[in-house]
């Protein structure tokens, strides 16, 4: 056994050479083309997210304008169906003028009165027309409890039973839905 420590780490000379991995210009090429290849790919993941906000804060104010719009709509719905109720009032407003006429008698008066009303409600009906708001003819009829709300019931020789005999209020339907059933007295028929 030697008395000298063994050399844990052996001195190179110029006889032993160090293996290093030699790169080759090919390597270099070739790793220069997949980083400018990186390179462009995170450039068009940037463009392709920045389009992606500008749309999604695109979408958020067409979303937003929307329902300023809507909310707008319905705040001013009602705005056509008034213009139109203003010549209704321009009309009574007419014919009471009309009918307080001093000039004339107590008779003519009550009769511009009348004829005044006459037409305003036949302008009112025209209006409501407009709208698709439409009458419920009612006496004469059989009675349904679908568009018809019967008060009463009242014996009558010239009304069949079950049908309409008198009108107290009209009924309405507004487009294809019932607006107000009409309230009837329904015949009870002929006494007995």
């Amino acid at each position: 056994m030697s008395t000298e420590p063994e050399n844990e780490n052996p001195i190179m000379d110029d006889t032993t050479q160090a293996e290093t991995p030699e790169i080759s210009n090919e390597s270099t090429t070739g790793l220069a083309d997949y980083y400018n290849e990186l390179t462009v790919a995170q450039e068009e993941a940037a463009q392709y997210k920045d389009k992606l906000l500008r749309l999604m804060a695109e979408f958020d104010n067409y979303k937003k304008r929307s329902e300023r719009e809507r909310l707008t709509s319905l705040k001013y719905a009602g705005e056509f169906i008034l213009k139109e109720m203003l010549s209704v009032v321009d009309n009574l407003e007419r014919a009471i003028a009309a009918g307080r006429s001093e000039s004339a008698s107590a008779e003519d008066n009550l009769n511009a009165l009348s004829e005044g009303l006459r037409l305003t409600l036949k302008n009112l009906i025209a209006s409501l027309e407009k709208f698709e708001v439409k009458g419920i003819d009612s006496i004469g009829k059989p009675f349904d409890p679908n568009i018809q709300e019967a008060l009463t019931m009242e014996e009558s020789a010239e009304v069949p039973a079950s049908h309409v005999l008198t009108e107290y209020e009209k009924g309405y339907f507004f487009k294809d839905r019932l607006l107000r059933p009409a309230k009837v007295i329904v015949s009870a028929g002929k006494k007995s």
